[in-house]
């Protein structure tokens, strides 16, 4: 197992659970298999581009956010990642959050936008929570 499987899987883990989402309410909604989710999580697989863009959605990623953290974006080009983002509709981060970000080693970039997707997610909890 390498560190970066491990990382991203624990990433993808904790973004599941903070939904929350068991394994198998991720794979229906994927439709990647919950065994393979599993393995990913445990950092026993590193998953593919496809598997990635299958279950962004589902965590409340952005493809870009997935793939930048799963090293398929650099993110050192972030006019590639501004593109992709505005062609899906996307919410991106503020562009000086993001420059600032880009200069950071690959490790503290993950580590904040998981971060920053977990307050996403209790944000939208919240809102949620106080609807009439």
């Amino acid at each position: 197992m390498s560190r970066t499987n491990n990382d991203l899987g624990r990433i993808i883990k904790q973004q599941r659970i903070a939904i929350p989402l068991t394994l198998q309410e991720l794979a229906a909604a994927s439709g990647v298999s919950s065994s393979h989710l599993g393995r990913i999580e445990r950092g026993e697989r590193f998953p593919s581009a496809h598997i990635l863009r299958r279950i962004a959605r589902p965590l409340g990623f952005d493809e870009d956010e997935l793939f930048t953290l799963a090293g398929f974006l650099s993110p050192h080009n972030s006019e590639v990642a501004e593109e992709r983002s505005t062609a899906y509709g996307n919410r991106r981060l503020d562009p000086y959050v993001a420059k600032m970000l880009a200069e950071e080693p690959v490790e503290i970039q993950r580590a904040v936008i998981g971060i920053l997707n977990t307050i996403k997610l209790v944000a939208k909890g919240m809102a949620r929570e106080n609807l009439p």
